[in-house]
């Protein structure tokens, strides 16, 4: 490899030669510029020296005192020294050559006989003017004299200024001669390498001719090239092995998204162990599969399901007792295990063997440290059981298990559900039927004495009061009927609240009266549901207990949620009702405002007109955070 210069000291040197010419060529046509400028300022000033001269002629022919005289003459002479002394500062000074000097000579010595004759003997008119004539003339020689050299600095610029039009076009030709030959080569070289690496070729070297900047870019690319191309290697092997293992965890989570349908699908536990063992039957590329169930004890497992098995296995260990065989295991030996078929072993249960299965793998179906069951894997073949395989079936038999617990739980709430509904059902008939029920037997008793007795009269009020009860029952029943078909279409309940005041309105014949205040934030449904059937429940007290000629229902929606029933019927003494009595249907209105943690007020009094229950629900998070921003201020 040769030693050159290096490319920053080329184009160093380059533009230092470049610079150097520009400056000389600049100060040159400065310095030439300037001369011409004083010779053009002398042309002004040698013309100024002619006016002066024909001024002092018109001030001895017109005979002017001597003190304008003498004025202009000072000023002629002040121009004569300027032109022979100059002024850079203007600039002014004359271009002296052979024919300047002698000319300015001549001036000089002219106007120094002209003054001597003008201040020894005026002339007469005649003579100064031919004498005036005589020194324009020696003036006018001067002055073409500096023209003349003024004509060849101005020729010599020219010449000069073509000379540098011929150096640029040069220097340009040379700069880009050099700078193909520096700089546009290389990079060219360089980009073809960069094209054919970026096509794919990253064998692709350049050979280093120089020790330059290019010559280290050259390397420095050779150097890139290697890189890439192990690196593409390299990441080629990587993107193989990590494609394989992004196969297998797709394959994974494939299985366990679709034990999660399957639990999310599964109607019953014999739909959910169905599909499971046929899933995890073919994830494992097992012969068959089983689900064995264990109870709370686990003293026996149970067959829920199986896919594969032969029928005699299934109905000969349709029930398994715990640790009768390898894999019915016990709570304290639950593991994942491989199982190995041994010919020669004697079994308790010989079932596997006699199917022909060689391997059988057991994984326990744990939750919450539980022991709920086993998934078995069978196999007519020996089988190892990788760790990224045995954690996916370990991973499924988990799924399993939260599956199974929600059915359970799910159970459970249908359950309650159920039996709260029901116990809901038995309180309201017995709040309302019952009773009913109850009075009709006492007056249906009385109708037996009475006609017994042979009493008309008795007879007569029993079978009023009788008929009056059964009224009241039919009532009961139908009030009840609208209590439990009650639901809520919209996000608003005053459509609701309406529906319910018009029955009443009609069944009773008493006026109401609906007042809905503010705006806030819907209720949820089952929220409605219970601030209806407490409304109905006030209503229905109104009508069996108030003899009320008007309601109204007053509704306040902002800053929370507050219903009030008014009447203005007879009140009653609310102390008087034993807590855990349910008449006039109180137990009930607390039980509901309990569930949605309301509040329930009662305010009335014996003697007095006039019954208010207010149901006051608790605030929404957000209110309850606004409340609490808000500083509270005293009130006198």
């Amino acid at each position: 490899m040769r030693h050159r210069p290096t490319l920053s000291a080329k184009l160093l040197a380059m533009g230092t030669a470049f610079l150097l010419v520009a400056l000389a060529s600049i100060g040159f046509t400065l310095w030439v510029t300037w001369k011409l400028e004083g010779g053009a300022a002398a042309v002004n000033e040698a013309g100024r020296l002619r006016m002066n001269m024909l001024r002092m002629v018109l001030a001895q022919q017109n005979d002017s005192p001597v003190e304008e005289f003498n004025r202009l003459a000072q000023r002629f002479e002040g121009s004569l020294e300027l032109l022979r002394t100059g002024d850079p500062s203007r600039p002014l000074f004359v271009p002296w050559s052979d024919a300047t000097r002698e000319h300015y000579a001549a001036i000089v010595q002219e106007w120094r006989a002209i003054r001597s004759q003008w201040h020894a003997q005026p002339p007469s008119r005649e003579e100064a003017l031919a004498r005036g004539d005589t020194f324009v003339t020696e003036l006018d020689g001067f002055v073409e004299a500096i023209e003349v050299q003024i004509a060849r600095w101005t020729a010599g610029l020219h010449l000069f200024q073509l000379m540098m039009v011929a150096l640029a076009i040069a220097a340009a030709v040379a700069f880009m001669a050099l700078s193909y030959l520096l700089v546009l080569n290389p990079v060219m070289r360089l980009q073809q390498a960069l094209a054919r690496v970026q096509s794919g070729d990253l064998s692709t070297r350049l050979a280093v001719e120089a020790d330059d900047e290019f010559g280290q870019l050259t390397a420095g690319f050779n150097r890139m090239a290697h890189a890439l191309q192990a690196s593409h290697q390299d990441l080629e092997r990587k993107v193989r092995e990590k494609t394989a293992s992004v196969e297998v965890q797709n394959q994974r989570l494939a299985a366990l998204y679709e034990v999660s349908a399957l639990a999310s699908e599964a109607s019953s536990l014999e739909a959910l162990t169905q599909g499971f063992v046929q899933q995890v039957r073919r994830v494992a590329v097992a012969d068959a599969a089983a689900v064995r169930w264990s109870d709370e004890a686990n003293e026996r497992y149970v067959l829920l399901a199986a896919d594969g098995l032969p029928p005699s296995m299934v109905e000969k260990e349709h029930c398994v007792v715990a640790g009768s065989c390898e894999c019915g295991q016990t709570e304290a030996r639950a593991q994942t295990r491989v199982i190995p078929i041994l010919p020669a072993t004697d079994m308790q249960l010989p079932h596997c063997r006699e199917a022909g299965f060689q391997t059988v793998v057991s994984i326990p179906v744990r939750l919450h440290q539980r022991l709920m069951g086993e998934v078995t894997l069978f196999f007519r073949r020996p089988v190892s059981l990788a760790q990224d395989t045995r954690e996916l079936l370990e991973s499924m038999a988990r799924h399993l298990a939260s599956s199974m617990e929600g059915l359970r739980a799910t159970a459970l709430e249908r359950e309650a559900a159920v039996s709260g509904e029901r116990g809901l059902i038995a309180r309201e008939l017995h709040d309302s039927i019952a009773q009913s029920l109850a009075f009709l037997k006492i007056q249906v008793q009385l109708l037996q004495g009475a006609v017994a007795r042979g009493n008309g009269a008795a007879r007569d009020a029993a079978i009023a009061e009788l008929d009056t009860g059964v009224r009241e029952c039919y009532a009961d029943v139908r009030e009840l009927l609208v209590h439990f078909r009650t639901r809520t279409q919209d996000e608003d309940i005053e459509g609701a609240l309406r529906a319910t005041l018009s029955k009443f309105e009609h069944q009773t014949g008493v006026a109401t009266q609906l007042a809905m205040h503010g705006q806030g934030r819907p209720l949820a449904p089952d929220v409605q549901i219970q601030v209806l059937h407490i409304v109905q429940e006030a209503l229905s007290n109104v009508r069996k207990h108030a003899g009320a000629r008007r309601v109204q229902l007053r509704v306040q929606r902002h800053p929370r949620w507050r219903f009030e029933v008014r009447d203005d019927g007879g009140g009653f003494d609310p102390a008087a009702v034993p807590p855990d009595s349910l008449h006039v249907g109180l137990g009930i209105m607390r039980e509901r405002a309990e569930r949605i943690q309301a509040t329930l007020t009662l305010d009335s009094s014996a003697g007095r007109p006039g019954t208010r229950v207010t149901l006051e629900l608790p605030p929404t998070p957000v209110e309850g955070a606004a409340a609490a921003a808000t500083p509270l201020t005293a009130s006198s």
